[in-house]
């Protein structure tokens, strides 16, 4: 899936610079029921998975693992990649203002240890949600959509 939101109002002319993060769908099993780790962040409580730029040196693989360990306290094992998304924003990058052209990597993750309470300092509340009340609650179409396709995997395995 790519999807481009192009902002209003933006200048073309500004400088354009890749930015690669990576996050997952991080699920477990509780009897019939699958659940996903969701965080919430930022003033307004956006609800959101788990995800985080891509630092020197590492695989998009391993920031999703890592991202999910910092932001919900778990530990994962990677299944497979579920969705690249590209969009475009306009920020800050020091004290220049550039138009970034974004990518995110979703991979599908197996719970393997961990307490969701263990959340880093960015993250205001991390949670269990059962899976389809997450496609519900999470606040960017995009990752609804990588969740539905989570739960379509889920279900073959």
């Amino acid at each position: 899936m790519e999807e481009s939101i192009e902002p209003t109002g933006s200048n073309p002319k500004l400088p354009v610079v890749d930015q690669v993060s990576a996050g997952g769908v991080a699920y477990r099993k509780t009897g019939a029921t699958i659940e996903v780790a969701l965080i919430s962040v930022g003033k307004e409580n956006r609800w959101q998975l788990p995800k985080g730029i891509v630092d020197p040196g590492e695989t998009p693989e391993v920031t999703a693992v890592r991202e999910v360990r910092e932001e919900a306290g778990l530990q994962t094992e990677l299944l497979e990649q579920l969705e690249k998304i590209e969009y475009w924003y306009v920020g800050n990058k020091g004290s220049q203002r550039v138009r970034f052209h974004k990518f995110v990597y979703f991979y599908l993750l197996r719970y393997s240890s961990g307490n969701i309470q263990d959340h880093d300092w960015e993250v205001n509340e991390a949670r269990w949600i059962e899976i389809s009340q997450a496609q519900q609650l999470l606040a960017f179409k995009s990752e609804k959509l990588v969740v539905a396709k989570a739960a379509n995997s889920i279900a073959q395995l």
